[in-house]
Order: structure tokens, then C-alpha cells, then sequence
């Protein structure tokens, strides 16, 4: 059964969804994409271990920290392709950045394109870094939750 969550960030609302034992959404609430493929209004709101644990990992976060992702068990939701790219995503270290066609490399693929597409639909957002990455030359571009708070969680690891 899943249940959701709503987690107040200096950002903006954020939507935490989960299984009992897993992590599964953390959406900003008004990205594109927000919900992925779940019916969110049919979710009840309930706290459970994993939101516990992606609500002080966020606290962490926001407050300058660089907290471990690790410690959100999570679960992935998407295709095999998908996970490829959002598993090599996770590899991206904190106050790093990288680009679309370095990560298309990564899961050898010459489709940078493609690679950006995944990135855009990562439905773990944040614990699954996808701010971190930037275009062909270092620009801003690509984010889901809009270029302003791409800038901002930036900003906030001290990068941009």
C-alpha cells in the first residue's frame, strides 16, 4: 500500500511517496511530471519508516549538510534504461556537477538526448541527484522543477 506525505522545504512543497518499506516519489509539487505514474489523490497521507527517514535526510539537506542518500531505502519504479542512467546519476557526488553527454557515456550510449529524457522523469528527486546535471557547456538547462531551483539546490552545495 502506498501512503504520501507533504514536506515543507525553503523550495517549495515536496511530495514524498512510499511503501512500507521504500521510498518510491519526491516530487516537488509543482514539476513537471509530479506523481509519475501514481494516482496521488487516491493516496492516503501517512507517515512511514522511509518518509521519517527522507524528512531528516531533506532537514540535512537544506541545512547546508551533505547527508548520505544511502540511508533512504528507496525503490525505482521505472525502466531498465531509466534505472542505467539514474544509477549512474547517484554517482555524481555532492557539490559535483556533470553533463547530459558525459552521462551518456557512462551508460554508453550516444544518445545524450535520451539520457535527458531519463533524467527528467526521475521520480526520486534530489536523493537521486539530477540538478547536478548541466549542458554541453555548463549551462543551466533541463530541470524538471524549473531552472530557478536548479540554481538554488546548486547554490545550496555550493556549486553555481
Amino acid at each position: 500500500m502506498l501512503v504520501q506525505q507533504t514536506y515543507h522545504s525553503p523550495l517549495g512543497a515536496i511530495t514524498l511517496a512510499s511503501t512500507k518499506n521504500a521510498l518510491v516519489g519526491l516530487w516537488f509539487q509543482d514539476q513537471r511530471y509530479y506523481g509519475a505514474h501514481y494516482q496521488l489523490n487516491q493516496i492516503p497521507s501517512r507517515l512511514t519508516k522511509p518518509i521519517r527517514l527522507a524528512e531528516n535526510w531533506l532537514n540535512q539537506y537544506f541545512a547546508g549538510q551533505n547527508p548520505n542518500p544511502g540511508v533512504v531505502p528507496f525503490q525505482l519504479e521505472v525502466t531498465p534504461f531509466q534505472k542505467r542512467v539514474l544509477t549512474a546519476l547517484q554517482q555524481v557526488p555532492y557539490g559535483t556537477t556533470t553533463t547530459y553527454g558525459d552521462l551518456a557515456m557512462v551508460v554508453s550510449t550516444p544518445a545524450a538526448r535520451a539520457v535527458g529524457n531519463a533524467i527528467g522523469h526521475n521520480p526520486i528527486s534530489l536523493l537521486i541527484p539530477c540538478h547536478r546535471v548541466l549542458g554541453k557547456h555548463g549551462q543551466l538547462t533541463g530541470y524538471t522543477g524549473g531552472l530557478e531551483r536548479k540554481r538554488a539546490l546548486l547554490q545550496q552545495e555550493q556549486r553555481f
